[in-house]
């Protein structure tokens, strides 16, 4: 089959959870020996250049690359307060993305098109009216489920009405969109359950997939017994939960374990969290390499209260052996058994109860990590998700 990849950021560097998801079911599609072609959105927020791409990658993928301008405009995000439009989707149409599009159908035939993200679709038109292709939409979250709950845990008053409008209005373009693809596929079997209860088109949940050949869990060494969380700080979620554990967790665990340390990772950390100075966390940012990051510590935290879809770095944590402490909400799409595999806490009370249980028992944490690491390649393994992927295409 001829795939046609319509992704929301450029899958290359894999450095965070959609374009690690995006990458490595490209990845699986071109080893089930299909050919591929990328076309991927570069951002105000999230840009590359075709030449810090590898030639290999280039060539395999295909990849050309369009700008989208996501800038938030005062203006226009209050004028939307008077639409029934997604202000989110409607930041994503871009003439300069539709052109390059219209070129690569116009060009190229396909048998499947897959859509990356909801925030995609406003581009459907395009593919219908110069493309014979299946279009399937790789649904990586239940998008306004996101925003739902962003609202919710809001406390100031004007913000929760705007975010309200915010999820409304895309809940109301997502329910409606979908029944215009031809197939789905979501993350998770959860997200499943709620598509195909909102339309006839065939779902399939495809989870996301490791190759376990590429996961460096043998190179590492004795690590560093502390807590860490590796996540991209500008996704409102991570932002949320990291506040809420610095501000009602940290203060109490740091008192009832003075030398334990917490270590945060991942990319457009923010000023604020720079700064905090809080005791015994080290705000290291953007980090060159996850896995190494990850397998220099023992504990990795994820204290997520909203959020939908599966949390890519949880599952490669748990890949690399180590005991995950997560939210229900962060644990959200792995088939996981509380107390043997990762610990679930979603209170103060709860997260220091888990903390101290495995930071004064080493032992406990390498099983609950060996036990992680198993689930994950019975669960999570990149030549089985690829095939049923393949299966669903084909039934398409």
């Amino acid at each position: 089959m001829k795939i046609l990849f319509v992704c929301n950021k450029s899958p290359w560097p894999p450095k965070e959870g959609g374009p690690i998801a995006m990458n490595n079911v490209i990845d699986g599609m071109i080893e089930r020996g299909h050919q591929v072609k990328v076309l991927a959105a570069i951002t105000n927020k999230y840009t590359i250049s075709l030449d810090e791409v590898p030639e290999e990658y280039r060539e395999k993928t295909g990849l050309e690359l369009a700008y989208i301008n996501l800038k938030v405009k005062p203006l226009g995000a209050f004028l939307n307060l008077f639409t029934q439009k997604s202000y989110h989707v409607e930041r994503f149409i871009s003439k300069d993305f539709d052109r390059k599009l219209t070129t690569i159908l116009k060009n190229e035939k396909f048998d499947i098109v897959q859509v990356e993200m909801l925030y995609m679709l406003p581009y459907l038109k395009t593919i219908r009216k110069f493309s014979q292709a299946k279009v399937v939409l790789r649904a990586h979250n239940i998008e306004h489920l996101i925003w739902k709950r962003v609202a919710i845990e809001e406390k100031n008053y004007i913000k929760k009405l705007y975010l309200r409008h915010l999820a409304t209005t895309l809940e109301n373009y997502e329910k409606t969109i979908i029944n215009h693809v031809d197939g789905i596929v979501p993350i998770t079997k959860k997200d499943a359950l709620f598509f195909s209860g909102e339309t006839g088109v065939p779902v399939e949940a495809v989870s996301f997939g490791i190759d376990f050949n590429k996961i460096p869990y043998k190179k590492q060494t004795k690590p560093e017994h502390a807590l860490f969380h590796i996540g991209s700080m500008n996704w409102i979620p991570n932002i949320e939960g990291i506040k809420w554990f610095l501000n009602e967790v940290w203060p109490e665990v740091s008192k009832i374990i003075p030398e334990i340390k917490l270590y945060l990772a991942g990319r457009e950390t923010p000023d604020w969290l720079k700064n905090s100075n809080l005791k015994n966390v080290d705000v290291v940012g953007e980090v060159p390499d996850a896995f190494e990051f990850m397998a220099s510590k023992t504990i990795s935290i994820a204290p997520l209260f909203s959020g939908s879809g599966i949390r890519i770095k949880i599952i490669e944590s748990m890949a690399m052996g180590k005991a995950v402490i997560a939210t229900t909400v962060g644990a959200e799409g792995i088939n996981y058994t509380d107390g043997k595999n990762i610990l679930i806490a979603d209170t103060k009370k709860d997260f220091i109860k888990a903390i101290k249980k495995l930071y004064n028992n080493p032992e406990l944490t390498v099983t609950i990590g060996q036990n992680a690491r198993q689930l994950v390649k019975t669960e999570h393994n990149i030549k089985e998700t690829s095939v049923q992927l393949e299966n669903f295409y084909k039934k398409l």
